[in-house]
């Protein structure tokens, strides 16, 4: 089993989110504030060798009907500049996984889940990208618990 790594990616923000070493449970880890895509990439790498990490799950912004919009694109974009700087940090190509999964509705749903918790809008600000990331993290680990017992 392999560790992966979850992303939640915002205009302002990204979750980030760590599965456990089995690959089976995603915690959320922290929310990254961007401040250039060179400083964000270096430190997402720097994460990802630091928590020796095999996979990365990034959340895809379809649009409801499943078609692929202007964020998809970017979101395809940030990832292939995310290989780039992992290869770059290496000297050579470093390959990892890199899995887009359907994150819509993801916050609409963590949202929920901390209303119904009765989380304070200010502490629900803070949380929400995290726990976004680990929402989309976990429905993928999910996915693959439950199509290995097929």
């Amino acid at each position: 089993m392999m560790r992966y790594l979850g992303l939640d990616l915002g205009t302002k923000t990204i979750g980030v989110a760590l599965s456990d070493e089995t690959g089976s449970m995603a915690m959320p880890l922290y929310t990254l504030r961007r401040t250039g895509i060179s400083r964000d990439m270096a430190e997402l790498a720097a994460l990802m060798e630091e928590r020796e990490v095999g996979g990365v799950v990034i959340g895809l912004p379809v649009n409801m009907d499943g078609s692929k919009g202007e964020r998809a694109a970017q979101t395809e974009l940030f990832a292939q500049k995310l290989g780039q700087a992992l290869s770059q940090r290496h000297g050579r190509m470093k390959t990892l996984p890199v899995v887009f999964w359907d994150e819509r509705l993801s916050t609409v749903a963590v949202t929920r889940v901390m209303l119904s918790g009765d989380v304070s809008r200010a502490k629900r600000k803070q949380a929400v990208d995290k726990m976004a990331a680990a929402y989309i993290l976990q429905g993928y680990l999910d996915s693959r618990k439950n199509s290995s017992k097929d």
